[in-house]
């Protein structure tokens, strides 16, 4: 790989690495956050709800601002955004102040997480050249994943939960210095190609409500007014969007892009198998402290295996099997992993053995390295240099809404599967440990369901090498 393409694929990865640590880093961070800040509770979850809220809602809008003004501004423009905005958040003596900041911080991730792919993709054409570039960065997102949590608790013990946010400050700054040069120049299409003030509102707000009401279910239920009427709003204003888009002269998202079965199955696809990972990046780690006892520490190296097998299936791997076999391919395979993972911890039991009951399933996920860069390939390969941006933030999108949808369905199937058995004079242990099985069950129907889809629609790029000049073309 040329020095120019690879230092603009490190500055790509380090922007994904920075907003991916933030989404993770903060989650340990939390009870010290409480207690210095006064956050009651309720309040202390939008530490979180306020970031997802901002991220999710305006990715869409956000690449194809990219598109419009250019995807290099857009990506300078969000990490400015984002580094600022932790210092703020850094600097926060009050919960007012932090929530504003971290809602900041959701605005620069959106802005450039939004045109990140679209970049790549436009960087790299030539097949094997953009498979190993995907592989680099999306062993970035499995990395920033997996040690944001034990870089947060490290922070919070040796300095203060403050760090957590002033360590993005040399991250930040780094990355736009060295992007002005490295990223390359792109003029976009110009505002009068898709300058569409409403039906930014309106995905915009339809987003964001959808999102908020999706983080709420736990607290309010499924069938609470509150979730069924903001749902139903949030709903109407999406439907609203949908039909401006068809009807103005110049739509922010032109609905030409979902006509590319791989566009629409992969962003599928993606909505279902995050849902069903919410169950094992963080369920499992529940199961494993609050009913085999272990802690924190423990945790995180019991899951390292974890880590260590994606992160390197990711970066080493994924890149050859996507051009000798064809994403597709890999990517059912990967699913099929994924699955067997999930039907293994249907059976956990409340006094478990690592060895048998989660080693594993450590080495089963595995599988997730295979998917999310053959999903990335796919998603990106029917949309045109045009829609580089949109197509990048449509991505983006529908992996918070999957990874919101995951938290919300699963964690209150838990809850109230553990609420039942406990009534029934199950231990706590029991419930538990019956409320997770259900949630892995679950977790394992979307799955499956993941991988119907991809059977049924998604087909190889067009662009993509056929598998015997792969194998010529490697050797």
């Amino acid at each position: 790989m040329p020095f120019p393409k690879l230092r603009a694929l490190l500055v790509l990865s380090a922007a994904m690495l920075m907003t991916v640590l933030d989404g993770s880093i903060v989650t340990v961070a939390m009870p010290a956050i409480q207690h210095d800040l006064g956050f009651t509770p309720a309040g202390l979850s939008w530490t979180v709800n306020a970031y997802l809220i901002a991220f999710g809602g305006l990715l869409l809008l956000a690449g194809r601002l990219g598109d419009l003004i250019g995807r290099k501004k857009m990506f300078l423009a969000g990490n400015a955004v984002f580094t600022a905005a932790s210092l703020l958040a850094g600097a926060a003596t009050g919960p007012g102040l932090l929530i504003a900041a971290r809602f900041l911080q959701g605005v620069g991730s959106a802005m450039a997480s939004a045109v990140v792919l679209g970049i790549l993709v436009t960087l790299f054409t030539e097949p094997g050249e953009r498979a190993r570039a995907i592989g680099v960065f999306s062993f970035t997102g499995a990395a920033g994943a997996s040690i944001g949590q034990v870089v947060g608790g490290v922070l919070t013990d040796a300095l203060s939960w403050h760090w957590i946010f002033f360590i993005n400050l040399p991250i930040g700054l780094a990355t736009v210095a060295v992007a002005i040069k490295a990223l390359p120049a792109d003029r976009g299409v110009g505002l009068s190609a898709g300058a569409d003030v409403l039906g930014a509102l309106l995905v915009t707000a339809g987003l964001m409500l959808g999102i908020y009401t999706v983080v709420k279910i736990e607290e309010y239920g499924w069938l609470a007014a509150h979730t069924l009427g903001l749902g139903a709003v949030s709903l109407v204003l999406l439907a609203a969007f949908l039909v401006r888009q068809a009807t103005a002269r110049t739509p922010l998202m032109p609905l030409r892009i979902f006509r590319s079965r791989n566009v629409s199955g992969a962003n599928l696809v993606q909505m279902l198998a995050l849902s069903a990972m919410f169950a094992f990046q963080i369920i499992v780690a529940l199961y494993m402290q609050k009913v085999l006892g272990y802690g924190a520490l423990a945790t995180g190296l019991a899951m390292l295996p974890a880590a260590v097998a994606i992160g390197g299936v990711s970066l080493f791997v994924s890149a050859r099997l996507n051009t000798r076999f064809g994403t597709r391919a890999v990517l059912v395979a990967g699913l099929v992993l994924l699955l067997g993972a999930m039907g293994w911890l249907t059976r956990v039991p409340v006094q478990a053995s690592y060895v048998v009951d989660l080693l594993p399933v450590m080495l089963l996920v595995t599988g997730g390295g295979l998917v999310l860069p053959a999903l990335t390939t796919l998603g990106m390969s029917g949309a045109k240099a045009d829609d580089a941006g949109l197509a990048s933030g449509l991505f983006n999108t529908t992996q918070q809404i999957g990874m919101a949808l995951g938290v919300a369905v699963l964690s209150t199937l838990a809850a109230s599967r553990t609420g039942v058995l406990l009534a029934s004079g199950a231990s706590e242990a029991a419930a538990l440990t019956g409320g997770y099985r259900l949630a892995f069950t679950v977790s394992a129907g979307l799955l499956a369901g993941a991988l119907l889809v991809s059977l049924a629609v998604l087909r190889r790029p067009a662009s993509a090498p056929e598998p015997e000049k792969a194998v010529l073309t490697t050797a």
